[in-house]
């Protein structure tokens, strides 16, 4: 049995060597960006353990079937509800956020980051039995339900960011069951009529983000302060960059926290738009390979547990290399795999744990 699960010839390498790849350029760059700042000198190091975990447990996750995970949905999605909730009464605060469990003042957890998972789960689980020829009202009430109280949840943290992460697992799995216009436009339309009350709901600062992208100019020092500064990193880099240790914008601590949220503009800057192109182009082909395993599913909740995976991948990628440009308002999504933080990368190794169980099961169901 032992010997069973040490057996990791049928692994998805592939999809394992590009993550690992795209890692090590982050921490490459979070070096870069952190070196000269006593404080700050020993995230790469930290990066780096995380990193090592992470692959550890994604390699064991994908020893698991995946059926198993989805049999214990009911457990992982109450469990997950109650700790938001333990989160906005108890949270570890910082600046006056709660987004992380502290475990004695050594290890902090953003809880937020293990429940984008559980809504993949939630979603694959909830369509995987549909056979109709699209979705119909109630699955998408409940589905609304379902993933709308943990992202209110994490909203109040407040994490709008992360929050918004969950829709677009949701609208996949909804678009590979099957959808009808009118369904479309009645979604569409309500949301809207929300946007007003999401307004008076909105934080001061998350107006000023909003503000600051529709008029950019306005205030270049303050609410524009960092998505012009990113915006300058990027352009300056050139084709082939300014070199590794050699960007002045990030070196000079023009790009704020630029190894974490911003370390895109910081690579950028140093590698150009050859190093940038590289970096895109793997996780292109990252993205390709989840989705070539969701076409050889053995079922259709492997299929959409792949479809949510890449889903998310891709609008947190899109997301934060799009803020970088000023083409999206910036927000608190980390750019995956590459911007510095223990919890979101091991949760992306946990997704792609979760991946690489489906794809080895691919013959069994």
């Amino acid at each position: 049995m032992i010997r069973k699960i040490l057996d990791f010839r049928d692994v998805d390498w592939v999809l394992f060597g590009l993550a690992i790849l795209i890692a090590a350029i982050g921490v490459a760059e979070i070096y870069s960006t952190t070196s000269h700042n006593p404080a700050l000198a020993s995230q790469y190091k930290r990066q780096i353990y995380w990193i090592i975990l992470a692959g550890i447990v994604a390699l064991v996750v994908s020893r698991v079937d995946y059926h198993i995970i989805l049999e214990q949905l009911p457990w992982l999605y109450g469990l997950s509800i109650a700790a938001l909730i333990l989160l906005l009464v108890r949270g570890h605060s910082v600046a006056g956020v709660r987004r992380w469990i502290s475990f004695g003042g050594v290890l902090t957890f953003q809880v937020s980051e293990f429940v984008k998972l559980v809504i993949i789960l939630v979603v694959a689980a909830l369509l995987a039995d549909h056979r109709g020829k699209s979705v119909g009202w109630k699955d998408l009430v409940k589905l609304g339900i379902l993933v709308g109280l943990p992202a209110a949840l994490v909203a109040l943290e407040p994490d709008l960011g992360t929050a918004l992460t969950f829709f677009p697992i949701a609208a996949a799995g909804v678009l590979l069951a099957g959808i009808r216009g009118r369904q479309v436009l009645v979604i569409g339309l309500a949301g809207i009529l929300m946007l007003p009350v999401a307004w008076h709901f909105a934080r001061p600062y998350q107006r000023d983000r909003v503000m600051s992208f529709i008029h950019p100019k306005q205030d270049v020092r303050g609410a524009s302060y960092q998505s012009t500064q990113s915006k300058i990193a990027i352009g300056s880099g050139g084709l082939w960059g300014k070199g590794v240790g050699n960007g002045t914008q990030s070196q000079l601590g023009f790009i704020p926290v630029s190894h974490a949220d911003f370390i895109f503009a910081a690579f950028s800057e140093e590698q150009g738009f050859a190093g940038t192109l590289f970096v895109l182009m793997l996780y292109l082909a990252l993205l390709l390979r989840l989705l070539d395993s969701a076409q050889m599913a053995g079922d259709r909740a492997g299929t959409l547990v792949l479809v949510g995976i890449a889903a998310l991948l891709f609008f947190q990628i899109a997301v934060n290399v799009g803020m970088m440009i000023g083409l999206f308002p910036v927000t608190g999504i980390p750019l995956p795999l590459m911007s510095q933080g223990g919890s979101s990368v091991l949760s992306t190794f946990l997704g792609l744990g979760l991946a690489m169980s489906v794809r080895m099961r691919r013959l069994v169901y």
